[in-house]
């Protein structure tokens, strides 16, 4: 795909996350408790889960029954659209930070634009209906989808293969959940 043409999808991709990461609602009502780590600057070269490494501090969730279930979901679509572990770790992460792996609906005044689900799409923006983009497999495979139009998203860091589908006002936040996904797909891949 030539480099105009992507950009110009994964720009009105991107539109449908813009403003729901920008003062969205998931800080307004996040579950669980977040635990900072120390920041770490470690490389692991050759590990498929993370090969380069996390970037700065991590943090942390206490995930809860539901929680658990949305990360299956996603482990679920990842293999269905075969696609390997680090792409699960991306979309885990991500959906760590859109929605701490809550399946969200529309939200009232906390809602920001009409981003719902897991990864906070918008049906205003092309993702699809409020009923595809709140059903895990569905929203997960939209995710997947944009990233696979990211050429080298295997060679990128976790944030920025995330940030060029997602197009965050805040693009660096992605960072701070790449062990606790990596986590999360060590424990629940052969499951």
């Amino acid at each position: 795909m030539n480099t105009i043409l992507r950009k110009s999808v994964l720009g009105v991709a991107g539109l449908a996350f813009a403003g729901g990461v920008f003062a969205g609602p998931v800080a307004a009502h996040a579950a669980g408790t977040t635990h900072a780590a120390k920041p770490v600057s470690v490389s692991v070269q050759g590990d498929k889960l993370i090969p380069h490494g996390v970037q700065g501090e991590q943090s942390r969730i206490d995930l809860n029954d539901e929680q658990t279930a949305n990360v299956k979901a996603i482990i679920a679509a990842t293999k269905k659209a075969g696609m390997d572990e680090r792409a699960a770790v991306v979309s885990i992460a991500t959906a760590l930070q859109e929605s701490k792996l809550e399946n969200l609906g529309h939200l009232g005044d906390r809602n920001d634009h009409d981003s719902q689900g897991l990864f906070q799409q918008r049906p205003s923006s092309g993702w699809g209906t409020v009923e595809q983009i709140t059903d895990p497999e569905y929203s997960t495979t939209a995710f997947l989808k944009g990233l696979k139009q990211v050429d080298g998203w295997q060679d990128m860091p976790l944030t920025k293969a995330a940030q060029t589908v997602q197009v965050s006002a805040y693009p660096d936040h992605y960072a701070q959940w790449e062990q606790q996904a990596a986590d999360l797909v060590a424990q629940h891949w052969n499951k």
